[in-house]
Order: C-alpha cells, then sequence, then structure tokens
C-alpha cells in the first residue's frame, strides 16, 4: 500500500492537484491502523489508502480539508468517547470521536497544493533568463512558452519583441498579473496600441517591479519577482481555477514540508465539499456518497458512523 500511496502522491503532485498526505504516526490498541499506514485525501474529501476505520476516516477527512485551505501541517490526534483529557498544542488538533471502538491514533496531515506557476515571455533577453532563474531559485513552477493557463503571473520582458502578443495571449488565459518590463514611456504606448478594458488594462504592470533602485538584469529581475511574490503571499492574485485531470479508480483496500510558496490562493475558488453535524454524537462529517445517511419525517440526517445512524433511526 505504501508504495501505491506514493505513486499518487506524485502523480497529483504533477498533475497540480491540492491534496493532503496523511500517515500514521502512533496508533493504540484496539484501533485497526498501525504506524506507516498512509493515504491521500483529495479536495472533495475522498479518500486513498487506509489511516483507520471508517469512523476514524470521518474525523481525518475533516481536518483534512481545513489544513487545504490554511496550508499548514496539522498532527491530528482521534481520542475515543471517555479517553482522558489530552492538552492541545500549536500545530496539532485533539478532537474525540465517539464512535470509535477503542485506542488512540495520531495523524500526520501534509497539504500539498501546487506551487505558484509562472509564465516568462522573452526568456533570450537578458532580463527574462534572469526571472526564469530567478523563479527557479524561489521554486516558482515555469510554464511552457505562450501557455498560460492557471498561471498566477506572467512576466513578459521581451523587450520589445512582440510584448503586444505575448500580453494579450496572458489576458485571454484569464492571467490575473501580467508584468511588463519595459520603460514607462513604452509601457505606455504598448497598452495604448491593444486597446485593452479597463478591466484588461487593470490586470497589466507597466513598468513592473519594486522600487530597489535595480540597475542590473538579475536586480530587475529580483524587483519583478518581488512584486509577484508580494501580491500572492497578500492575495491580491488569484489564478483562474484550471480543472484538475481525472483521478484513477482508487486503491484497492480503502475503506510540512509545506512546498515553498504553495499557492494557497488557488484552493479561493476550490468547491467545498458540504458538512453535515451527526444528530446522535455531535461530530462534523463530510457529506459524500458513502457518509450513512438517513431520511426522517422529510428531513435528511448524515452521520459519522453507521452505528449513529441506526441508534438514531430507532428512536423515532
Amino acid at each position: 500500500m505504501a508504495a501505491v500511496i506514493a505513486s499518487r502522491v506524485h502523480e497529483l503532485t504533477v498533475q497540480r492537484r491540492p491534496f493532503v498526505h496523511a500517515t500514521v504516526v502512533r496508533a493504540q490498541q484496539p484501533t485497526s491502523a498501525v504506524p506507516g499506514d498512509d493515504a491521500v485525501i483529495l479536495d472533495d474529501g475522498s479518500i486513498e489508502g487506509f489511516v483507520g476505520g471508517v469512523c476514524a476516516e470521518t474525523s481525518v477527512r475533516a481536518a483534512a480539508l481545513d489544513t487545504l485551505r490554511d496550508g499548514q501541517t496539522l498532527l491530528l490526534r482521534v481520542l475515543p468517547d471517555g479517553a482522558d483529557a489530552f492538552p492541545q498544542a500549536p500545530g496539532a488538533l485533539v478532537v474525540v470521536n465517539p464512535c470509535l471502538s477503542g485506542g488512540a491514533i495520531e495523524i500526520f496531515l501534509r497539504p500539498v497544493l501546487p506551487r505558484p506557476l509562472l509564465g516568462v515571455a522573452g526568456t533570450a533577453t537578458p532580463i527574462g533568463a534572469a526571472v526564469a532563474e530567478l523563479a527557479e531559485f524561489l521554486e516558482l513552477e515555469i510554464s511552457k512558452p505562450m501557455v498560460y493557463a492557471g498561471a498566477s503571473a506572467v512576466v513578459v520582458a521581451g523587450l520589445g519583441r512582440d510584448d503586444e502578443g505575448a500580453i494579450r495571449a496572458a489576458l485571454d488565459a484569464g492571467v490575473p498579473l501580467i508584468a511588463l518590463v519595459a520603460s514607462r514611456t513604452r509601457s505606455v504606448a504598448v497598452l495604448d496600441s491593444l486597446g485593452l478594458t479597463e478591466a484588461e488594462r487593470a490586470r497589466v504592470r507597466p513598468h513592473a517591479g519594486l522600487d530597489i533602485g535595480a540597475r542590473t538584469h538579475r536586480e530587475i529581475a529580483l524587483s519583478v519577482l518581488a512584486e509577484i511574490i508580494r501580491e500572492i503571499r497578500t492575495g491580491g492574485v488569484t489564478p483562474p481555477p484550471v480543472a484538475p485531470a481525472a483521478a484513477p479508480a482508487a486503491a484497492a483496500g480503502e475503506g510540512r514540508n509545506l512546498l515553498p510558496l504553495a499557492d494557497i490562493s488557488e484552493m479561493s475558488d476550490m468547491e467545498v465539499p458540504r458538512t453535515a453535524v451527526d444528530p446522535v454524537c455531535g461530530m462534523t462529517v463530510v457529506v459524500g456518497a458513502d457518509t450513512p445517511h438517513a431520511a426522517v419525517d422529510g428531513v435528511e440526517h448524515w452521520f459519522c458512523c453507521v452505528r449513529c445512524r441506526d441508534s438514531f433511526v430507532a428512536a423515532r
């Protein structure tokens, strides 16, 4: 199973699909999981792999989706009902799961988010080459030439070599930030020649880069990327959503090293899975096709496990 999950982690990373890698680090009998068991939780709440029975999965699924939203790693400790209190600590979350048959389990949740995608037009120029070189050092992912779908930003550094075409391509791809490397005078001339709408023009940064007194090609590249990173980090850039590649069937037997500059902004357009509160035990559950469910007196209810559902229905 470990080899299967490792392969899936690589595949999802290549696909640029957000997910959480969950690994059991400690388990107490009689829980069914053992240290080393792992799984991936996708952005739709589905789980591939094994980190415990259905009751433990309920807690893992809810916590994993939270880590996708904030990008932070988390140590999740799941206790059965009636267990001794365990102190909360930074980076850790303790939950009591009433439907656990016994035993505690600790699971490390590592969200893996796509690195920001950067387009660079004009890599043959000294400044364009310096931007690409520095972007690699900063662990930004460089898109293929003139393929800008899903990019957080595009740097146009052709220095007069079809800058207009690169800007138009980036605008048409929905790129939210286009950094034009040009003097103020030429920037105005380039933008005026394109006949942009007010909304399109607002997405282009003429004479891009923070004012750091840059003179050399590398210093100019640094100023441009500093402005882009500032926008990514402060939420000023939200890249257009890109549909993920189709996920293969889940592995048989299913029931931080946070990436530098992980693009949490890509999660802003994610369709957040629906949640509900189990009316028996009070747990928050993620509603999915396999979530125990019952309709009583015309009201829909979802449960953490079959036992809670059956006891609820029997009491009606």
